[in-house]
């Protein structure tokens, strides 16, 4: 009295097929479950058993029930493991049709009564399936929408036990009631990310130097900082960043989507996730919140949603100084580990971090002034200015001081500022540029490739190299700093359609990257 069946184990972003192995013999009456089970498996015992019960079934309760979760070595978590337990049980004590367990993954906790819920991850959970191998899952009806869009894989979606073991046995589906999703329709009317998708580059009046600074940042994923007194128009830009970014690729649709499943914030029939995120957590978010974790499973936090899109971090010295200094890991590598116990979880972090934030905490404080209205001490102004360390601002590729739009701008009739489509033209050239440059090598933007690799394989003319190693040697940039100014050179180039970054470019990058303000001849020198 044996049966076999298979789910997926989640460890972060990671899959892993796992094989519910059920043997059901005589000795003590007891149901066990082994393989590292944790407390919403071992709990599936009790919701197994009622809902094999409830469903018309006999649950082998003179029999001693064991139930493996192989590989044994591997930490098992979620309830997700119910309907394999479950329809295992059944199968050990009345055998299915040959093959019908065959190539096929179960997913979904049973309630008591028999029915299925919709649980978090399916989309990561199907992937780890078909990357196995696998070609046929059994999933939550509500989630059909969210499992099929891996490709090549079948997907059945069921309601409840009965309409699973029917599905196996070849029998008439049975009714059942309706499946809730995951997350519920929202009560509210106000939608901000709608709000968000009405906003566009053409709304910013002037700032032609920073309006460049985003159009480059957004070619090559490049980090940025913007300072400036308060309602200069930091906030302004960043939203707007995102409406510049190209629509994803196939496969970053899929790792985005499948992040967002994970967190259980798919709504129900969701299609893949085509637009670049912009997430926005206020600066009193938890370091769980922003860089993932909790308790039970652990979760992506608001750095790796924003995979392949925008974390915009305002009022960023007002963040808890643990949280800061933890965001140098994925700032350096594009991926965040998490390690909890005997779980060591790895999210993408590959997002665009823009940091916003005032000269001094009254916000009031500027250079360009002759009389300040700043009221602070310069002892709060600069330990409000020393919560952005040096090893997190070594890491920002851009930095731009944002001033009040002058007078004479702000009412120029004549003015015609680009509008985001058009500048979006320009950056998905950029981009494509890249992707030809670096093809099968593993990167598709300036600000993920390494820095031995740029040295090696792309580097800049021998002048411009010259006058960087310069800047290193007179202890103006660091390695890691030099680096990036080599990344930013690229983007430069790209954008304006050079093949390899000269002194033009790298003077550029070497003002982007440490504040200096362009003048518009150096603007137009790199227009395409």
């Amino acid at each position: 009295m044996y049966a076999a069946t298979k789910t997926v184990s989640l460890a972060g972003a990671v899959g892993h097929v796992v094989d519910v192995q059920v043997d059901v013999t005589g000795g003590l009456i007891i149901t066990s479950i082994v393989g590292r089970p944790d407390a919403s498996i071992n709990e599936g015992r009790t919701r197994c058993r009622a809902a094999i019960e409830n469903s018309g079934l006999d649950w082998p309760s003179s029999k001693r029930v064991t139930i493996l979760l192989s590989p044994t070595d591997l930490p098992k978590r979620g309830p997700h493991f119910d309907l394999a337990m479950a329809v295992g049980v059944v199968a050990a004590t009345k055998p299915l049709p040959a093959g019908a367990l065959e190539d096929l993954v179960l997913i979904g906790e049973l309630s008591l009564d028999g029915r299925l819920r919709a649980v978090p991850g399916v989309l990561p959970m199907v992937m780890a399936a078909a990357a196995a191998g696998i070609g046929r899952v059994v999933v939550p009806e509500p989630q059909i929408g969210e499992a099929s869009l891996v490709p090549d894989v079948e997907v059945y979606g069921v309601r409840s036990l009965s309409q699973a073991l029917a599905l196996l046995t070849g029998e008439d589906v049975p009714e059942a009631p309706e499946v809730a999703p995951v997350t519920g329709e929202s009560l509210l009317s106000w939608r901000g990310q709608e709000r968000l998708e009405q906003v566009d580059l053409v709304d910013v009046l002037g700032m032609a130097d920073a309006r460049y600074a985003l159009e480059v940042a957004a070619v090559g994923g490049h980090h940025l900082l913007l300072t400036g007194a308060k309602g200069t128009g930091k906030t302004t830009l960043a939203e707007r960043l995102p409406t510049i970014l190209p629509d994803l690729d196939t496969r970053e649709s899929l790792e985005l989507t499948a992040i967002h499943s994970l967190a259980g914030g798919l709504p129900v029939g969701a299609t893949v996730l085509r637009r670049p995120p912009f997430r926005a957590p206020h600066h009193t978010t938890s370091r769980t919140g922003i860089l993932g974790g909790g308790t039970g499973r652990v979760h992506p936090g608001e750095v790796s949603k924003a995979t392949h899109g925008i974390l915009f971090l305002d009022e960023f010295p007002l963040l808890p100084s643990d949280v800061i200094e933890a965001l140098r890991q994925p700032l350096e590598s594009g991926e965040i580990t998490i390690a909890r116990g005997d779980e060591d979880a790895t999210f993408p972090a590959s997002g665009m971090l823009v940091l916003a934030c005032n000269p001094c905490p009254c916000g009031e404080w500027s250079t360009r002034v002759r009389e300040n209205t700043c009221l602070c001490s310069e002892v709060n102004r600069r330990n409000y200015r020393r919560k952005i360390s040096g090893p997190i601002a070594d890491r920002i590729d851009i930095t731009r001081t944002i001033e009040p739009v002058p007078e004479h701008e702000r009412n120029d009739r004549f003015s015609q500022p680009e509008s985001s489509a058009v500048v979006r033209a320009r950056v998905s050239a950029a981009r494509r540029r890249q992707q030809d440059r670096y093809g099968d090598a593993g990167w598709r933007l300036n600000g993920h490739v390494p820095g031995p690799e740029l040295r090696s394989r792309w580097p800049l003319a021998a002048e411009a190299t010259r006058l960087l190693d310069r800047e290193v040697y007179g202890g103006t940039l660091t390695r890691r700093g030099a680096v990036r100014v080599h990344r930013v050179a690229w983007s430069v180039a790209d954008l304006r359609g050079v093949e390899v970054p000269g002194p033009d470019e790298l003077e550029i990058a070497l003002r982007l990257r440490t504040g200096v303000d362009l003048d518009l001849s150096m603007l137009a020198r790199v227009q395409p």
